[in-house]
């Protein structure tokens, strides 16, 4: 990362908030829409204390950080938002928007894996270059990583029920998915904490594998979590059209609705773009 004059040539800018672009690396993928539109509110009464930062591109300025500074700056109407400009290029782009978004905490466990996996797999670069990066050590990346071995079903329901990074990584000691989404039904339907959790999935372990037990002792799968396959694997198409991107390719989806299906057309092209 080109630290030492990242900000020597600084400037403070007011560029139309149109002329901005997202950044395809940005990791944060969840904002409540009542935290932006109390900070919307703010923006009103005192304007944006800080700015954010962004990078020039071919079709005008791409966000570097502060993509929630910029999303209740529109919704408070604003045209110009002040930015500082930086020098700088994709890869150190997408490790900026990280590393801000972990020292602020504004990342939950599911996006701060990601978004580290999205870096590595993007850019090529090693768990340990990216722990350096991230200021991280290798092993604390190599935990989070891990997280994503869960599936994105798994991986929704999480978040969804606002269960913690303990209770994943617990969750990663059951090998089959039917198992897991049976051991995390009965968690959040009886409100197991951490460590009751753990002592749940360690006394089931003990007993003879999860497969075998007989079909009447295992709870039929709720509706709870066959109502959200759609929105899951639409998370889960946007997930992968953003890599594309990111990665160079052109990728696209158009969706449409008939009254009882839901059509996506995804176009990707034969060459990068």
């Amino acid at each position: 990362m080109k630290t030492p004059s990242l900000y020597d040539s600084k400037k403070i800018l007011n560029i139309p908030v149109t002329d901005i672009s997202p950044n395809p690396n940005q990791p944060r993928k969840q904002f409540d829409k009542e935290t932006l539109n109390e900070l919307a509110d703010s923006i009103l009464r005192y304007g944006v204390l800080q700015p954010i930062t962004v990078r020039k591109s071919h079709t005008g300025y791409e966000l570097v950080a502060g993509e929630r500074r910029l999303r209740a700056a529109k919704l408070a109407g604003l045209t110009t938002i002040p930015c500082i400009s930086l020098d700088v290029d994709a890869v150190d782009s997408g490790l900026i928007a990280l590393v801000e978004n972990l020292q602020r905490r504004d990342l939950d466990f599911i996006e701060e894996a990601e978004g580290l996996a999205t870096l590595i797999k993007a850019y090529g670069l090693s768990q340990e270059e990216a722990a350096r990066r991230v200021s991280k050590s290798q092993s604390a990346v190599a935990n989070k990583l891990r997280l994503l071995k869960l599936s994105p079903e798994i991986l929704y329901i999480l978040r969804e029920n606002k269960l913690t990074e303990r209770h994943a990584r617990a969750l990663l000691r059951v090998e089959k998915e039917e198992d897991r989404l049976n051991v995390l039904k009965y968690i959040i339907e009886n409100g197991l904490n951490v460590a009751k959790s753990e002592e749940y999935i360690e006394r089931l372990l003990k007993q003879k594998p999860l497969s075998q037990t007989p079909p009447k002792a295992q709870a039929k799968k709720s509706p709870f979590f066959a109502i959200k396959d759609v929105r899951i694997f639409l998370n889960t198409v946007s997930r992968g059209l953003g890599m594309m991107k990111s990665s160079g390719i052109a990728a696209s989806c158009q969706q449409s609705e008939t009254e009882n299906d839901l059509i996506l057309t995804i176009t990707i092209p034969k060459s990068r773009a």
